[in-house]
């Protein structure tokens, strides 16, 4: 994976990105990153690279010919034209789906602002996604870029010691991590977990993964809603009061599906197989909970209209 950073402070991204584990990945060669000084590119003297904003405003604008001039040179050098990350607080939020799309490239391209933004005909000449890191403003997209470029190097093969790590972080399957623990076993008089100590490790996966439905359903419930579960886990979830929208419901939309696929002492029996087929479903991770539902739902409203045709 390489990384293209379009900047006017190269050393500012360097300095920070050239330590811990990205760094280590620099050095193995399982990243390489490169910073580029949009400076360089000016045609200015003095290496001016902004401009006061035409109809008038406060600050200065980030003119567009070094920008592109920069990333033309690079697509020069490389011999592509790589995909360009716009670092901008109208942007999509930047989240772990995006970074394992962004992952599977080759080459990425971050383009970093200053002052009050780039010309807008840069951004319609190379950029092609604009993101962000939250709904605030920061003095340049430096520190956006290193966020996204430390997440989205976790993701490359090689980066970390232990690949599975990557997999089992937060927001995993859409749910947060679960508690970690270390030694001492007894720490000011809190005790890790007994399942942790059982050495189980049927019993401790089970354990973190209920860990992890419950940390998100008290921190981040608007996760769940994508969250891929099991139907045991659903019941679990249930369980913890997340109640209205679970099992239940699904429940009383296979009822109704059965009901109109059949009568009497057929409905049962429709409502076992679907019930047993919505739990391969769930189990096969291909789908969540609401997909399963909305599937049913669709299923009976069809059998309700063919049967009144």
């Amino acid at each position: 994976m390489n990384f293209h950073i379009l900047t006017l402070f190269p050393d500012m991204v360097m300095d920070g990105l050239g330590t811990s584990i990205t760094g280590r990945a620099m050095d193995s060669g399982a990243i390489s990153v490169e910073a580029i000084d949009i400076r360089a590119y000016s045609r200015d003297k003095h290496r001016h690279v902004d401009d006061a904003p035409y109809g008038g405003g406060a600050g200065m604008v980030m003119q567009p010919g070094p920008v592109c001039e920069a990333y033309e040179d690079l697509c020069a050098r490389t011999g592509k034209k790589p995909r360009v990350l716009y670092m901008t607080p109208q942007g999509r939020v930047f989240n772990q789906s995006i970074a394992e799309e962004l992952a599977k490239e080759e080459d990425l391209v971050f383009l970093c602002g200053h002052y009050e933004g780039i010309d807008e005909r840069a951004l319609e000449l190379i950029v092609t996604d604009h993101l962000s890191v939250g709904d605030f403003v920061l003095t340049g997209g430096e520190l956006p870029a290193m966020v996204m470029i430390d997440c989205i190097s976790r993701l490359v093969p090689g980066v970390l010691n232990n690949e599975v790590s990557a997999e089992e972080e937060s927001f995993h399957d859409n749910l947060l991590e679960y508690p970690q623990y270390t030694r001492p076993e007894v720490f000011r008089g809190m005790a890790v977990p007994e399942v942790l100590l059982s050495g189980h490790h049927k019993n401790i996966e089970e354990w973190r993964r209920q860990q992890s439905i419950k940390r998100t359903l008290e921190r981040r419930p608007d996760l769940l809603a994508g969250a891929r579960l099991t139907l045991k886990e659903h019941k679990y979830l249930d369980s913890l009061g997340q109640g209205e929208g679970g099992i239940g419901q699904l429940e009383e939309i296979l009822e109704s599906y059965a009901e109109s696929a059949g009568s009497g002492e057929a409905a049962p029996r429709i409502k076992r197989r679907a019930m047993a087929a919505a739990k391969k479903l769930l189990a096969s991770g291909e789908c969540t909970l609401e997909d399963v539902k909305s599937f049913y739902k669709v299923c009976s409203l069809k059998i309700k209209w063919l049967k009144h045709k």
